[in-house]
């Protein structure tokens, strides 16, 4: 029997969340990333983390470990297209930012979308297993409001939920 874990994985539903970092640029300024990530959890609720595994040859994972620092935004049903444009290189993700409602987060300067759930995290733990790095995050701040139903992917389609 041949292991095909993608194509297994791929079977289970999973949620979909929107991670945005930074770089100190010059002059204060900073340069925004984001990274679509389906693996995230809640890891524990004393001390308050999460995680999250991002591929390790990711140029926003090399952000995220400088910046120790990120916001996770968890998607709706009005996340689809956001999501389909922030797959695309660095250049394409930050036009993706531009066109969207976000505010830098009160604990960590990390863009916040406006969605119907968001954390401020920073780094706990970091663990490189596989072709993923696993971030540890200490919740710092959370928020946010339920409005539509949450986006998830199954089958690698982006899906809504229906609250039936």
């Amino acid at each position: 029997m041949s292991l095909d874990l993608s194509a297994t994985m791929r079977t289970f539903a999973t949620g979909l969340t929107v991670v945005t970092t930074f770089a100190e640029e010059e002059e204060g300024a900073r340069r925004h990333d984001a990274v679509v990530v389906r693996s995230f959890t809640s890891v524990s609720l004393e001390p308050p983390l999460v995680s999250l595994a991002v591929p390790r040859d990711s140029d926003v994972l090399t952000t995220l470990l400088g910046t120790g620092v990120w916001a996770v935004s968890i998607l709706d049903v009005a996340g689809v297209d956001l999501a389909q444009a922030l797959e695309g290189d660095r250049e394409a993700r930050a036009r993706a930012l531009l066109t969207c409602a976000t505010s830098p987060g009160p604990g960590t300067g990390a863009l916040v979308l406006d969605a119907p759930g968001w954390l401020e995290c920073r780094l706990y733990g970091r663990h490189d297993t596989g072709d993923h790095t696993v971030l540890i995050g200490e919740v710092l701040a959370t928020g946010g409001r339920y409005r539509r139903p949450p986006l998830v992917s199954v089958n690698g389609t982006l899906r809504v939920l229906s609250e039936a």
